[in-house]
């Protein structure tokens, strides 16, 4: 199980009933209780951007179907080791003069190769704290040891997504279990770091499985912190390329059930926002979404740029969050 306190299977099944209860009630209605929750345990019209650096691109050993990084597949990215310092210390104070406040470093690992790469990473997590900004990493599994390291070096948040419900992960990852990524996820909680976990749709999942990706959410230990829900996006090369794109009313229903059980979640729109309207993203800010990642690039996928973004939050009348 995920946690030493798992809820009785009468408990989960009643979770997920509320659950399905509450995604399938008329649109307007879900919107407006999502809307409601979210002005009761957030600020008003404000947005948290963050940007997110691929610090090591490529060539990872996992076999995750939408996954351009692995090494399995041939996608024609390119790829990279470890920045320097300086390089990360720069990119930190163009993404804080953009309006982020949280600076997140992701690595194409399993887990981290070897003490002198993690090591080199901690320091990067203090070369963002130093320039004022929140840290958040994304490197594969990691142990105890390594999760008490990053708090001392300051690590606000560490990502480590389920990806889906546990009943379809194996249909799409069969290098790391589940049980895998829950035992990464208890390591970074009991070191007091905030976890950062959500998921992937469009993979080819049912509406099922999303509510039960839902209920997995709420039934850890430590409910996460903030939740980036990802529209896949097809690449070439990968098994999931010719996924049909998610649609916006289910995107919106499944923002709007992540708000109402996880209340105090920053909800991040992540991936797949290129391909989605201003008005498609606007909905979903009504439902919940307080938080986007910026810049050109998510890791190695598109993404709208700053220009785009600050047209959009113009538009909408939100404001990008101050650091707290």
């Amino acid at each position: 199980m995920q946690n030493s306190t798992a809820p009785t299977s009468a408990q989960s099944q009643d979770l997920l009933e509320r659950i399905r209860q509450c995604y399938h009630q008329p649109f307007l209605d879900l919107v407006f209780q999502a809307q409601d929750i979210q002005r009761r345990f957030h600020p008003r019209n404000e947005l948290q951007l963050c940007t997110l650096a691929n610090i090591k691109s490529g060539n990872c050993p996992e076999d995750c179907s939408y996954c351009p990084q692995s090494a399995r597949y041939n996608t024609g990215i390119e790829t990279w080791e470890l920045p320097s310092l300086e390089e990360i210390r720069e990119q930190a104070q163009e993404a804080k003069a953009n309006g982020s406040t949280r600076f997140c470093m992701g690595a194409a690992w399993r887990t981290p190769p070897h003490q002198k790469a993690f090591d080199h990473v901690v320091d990067m997590v203090k070369t963002v704290v130093d320039e004022g900004m929140e840290a958040c990493v994304t490197l594969g599994m990691i142990n105890a040891e390594q999760a008490k390291a990053l708090k001392e070096a300051g690590l606000k948040a560490y990502n480590h997504n389920i990806d889906t419900s546990p009943n379809f992960y194996p249909e799409v990852i069969s290098t790391r279990t589940i049980q895998d990524r829950f035992d990464t996820l208890k390591n970074v909680a009991n070191a007091g770091i905030d976890v950062c976990c959500g998921g992937i749709l469009g993979m080819g999942e049912t509406l099922e499985h999303r509510l039960e990706f839902i209920k997995t959410l709420c039934e850890l230990d430590h409910p996460p912190e903030s939740v980036p829900v990802n529209c896949l996006v097809p690449v070439e090369g990968t098994p999931l390329a010719n996924q049909a794109p998610v649609d916006s009313f289910d995107l919106v229903r499944t923002i709007a059930t992540v708000r109402i059980f996880l209340p105090e979640a920053k909800v991040r729109l992540s991936a797949g926002r290129l391909s989605m309207n201003d008005e498609t993203q606007a909905l979903c800010f009504m439902a919940g979404a307080n938080s986007i990642f910026t810049g050109e690039k998510l890791l190695t996928t598109d993404n709208p740029g700053m220009n785009r973004d600050r047209d959009l939050l113009e538009k909408l009348g939100l404001k990008p969050q101050a650091m707290a």
